[in-house]
């Protein structure tokens, strides 16, 4: 009886563990929004408004914009991985590991596969 108890424990404990490990954002794997000093050759461009572009390469998402937008990067989960504003001009974030994310710029919403 005691086991069992104990059991029912350290099963509620490591439940309680992975449910507050999941609620919280993934880091991305840089420093946030960084400029782009040169092009990417491999960056392939997503989407493509009047103010802002996306744009895919290995590894990193690109937004280009002339003005300060907020950016949103999920996972296809909907994890949250980076919540940031990025400058005027062309700058890119790191991402932790490859994938598909949901990357919400102002109001443009999309999918990007890095």
């Amino acid at each position: 009886m005691l086991g069992r108890i104990r059991r029912h424990i350290i099963v509620m404990a490591m439940t309680s563990l992975l449910v507050a490990a999941t609620a919280l954002p993934l880091r991305a794997a840089g420093r946030g929004w960084e400029p782009v000093k040169t092009e990417r050759a491999d960056a392939k461009s997503v989407v493509r408004e009047s103010e802002i572009e996306i744009k895919a390469a290995s590894g990193v998402i690109i937004i280009t914009t002339n003005h300060p937008v907020q950016v949103k990067v999920f996972t296809i989960l909907g994890r949250l991985v980076s919540s940031e504003t990025a400058p005027a001009g062309k700058s890119q974030l790191a991402l932790p590991a490859h994938g598909v994310y949901i990357v919400k710029v102002g109001d443009l919403t999309c999918k990007v596969a890095v």
